[in-house]
């Protein structure tokens, strides 16, 4: 990761592939790329590293400007996990990127819990153009059922390595209720909307994806047959992926 931002004071690690500029180009759209929970410390360490190969392929091939951002806690980045920390990082991604860099506009692309929070940063943040949700939940009322666990977890895993964090337990596993995507896809509509989703996930059921959709009344779904959770790594969903940003860019021109 050789990005570097700020969010809420903390330092964020991120890689940012730029595409050839023409010289009659002046600006180009943009991407944000947000991977999800990981699962035990190497993948906290490493939650970030398969995105800068998709964001170097997005610039590359596509034209476009896309900044693979590493979560509070993950990836190099300083900071303490919480839902609303990772949201707030979105937006700051947002954000630096129409400060810093010459985008036409901003899109988000999130895998799992990013995907979410994608959907729930563009409901917020009206300058977003469109969001693309892989194997996103539509809630996160599994965590809420068990905040001490899921504390627990992200201290293990080196997601929280200020022993003081959170200052407030309580405000920390109320956004796990606060934070939902299905509650978030209305206020983003009518901007785009992709989910995909893999038919034998087993870890967000298809039926999260569905319950996205209808919330928000006019997005895409796209089911992969027999794929599982981790869609970053299966080449149909990037394709449909790359395929729905190449559409989104051809419909702003």
């Amino acid at each position: 990761m050789d990005h570097r931002f700020g969010s809420d004071g903390n330092l964020l690690a991120a890689h940012l592939a730029r595409p050839p500029m023409r010289a009659d180009v002046t600006s180009v759209p943009a991407v944000v790329l947000a991977h999800g929970y990981p699962s035990d410390v190497q993948t906290a360490a490493m939650a970030a590293a398969a995105l800068p190969e998709l964001a170097d392929r997005i610039a590359g091939e596509m034209g476009w400007a896309a900044l693979a951002l590493g979560f509070r806690g993950c990836g190099g980045s300083e900071g303490s996990f919480s839902l609303r920390n990772w949201l707030t990082d979105l937006l700051s991604a947002v954000d630096h990127l129409q400060a810093t860099e010459p985008v036409s506009g901003v899109w988000l692309a999130g895998f799992g819990t990013g995907g979410a929070l994608a959907i729930c940063a563009g409901a917020e943040r009206a300058s977003v153009r469109g969001v693309a949700a892989l194997g996103a939940p539509a809630d996160f009322d599994d965590w809420a059922s068990h905040p001490r666990r899921l504390l627990e977890h992200a201290r293990e895993v080196g997601m929280i390595p200020d022993p003081g964090f959170p200052g407030s337990f309580d405000t920390w596993s109320r956004e796990l209720k606060e934070l939902r995507a299905v509650a978030a896809a209305p206020r983003l509509a009518p901007r785009a909307l992709l989910v995909v989703h893999g038919s034998e996930d087993d870890l967000v059921p298809a039926f999260d994806a569905r319950v996205i959709v209808d919330a928000h009344g006019r997005a895409e779904l796209r089911l992969v047959n027999g794929a599982g959770h981790r869609l970053r790594h299966d080449p149909r969903a990037i394709a449909v992926l790359l395929g729905w940003l190449d559409r989104q860019r051809n419909l702003r021109r």
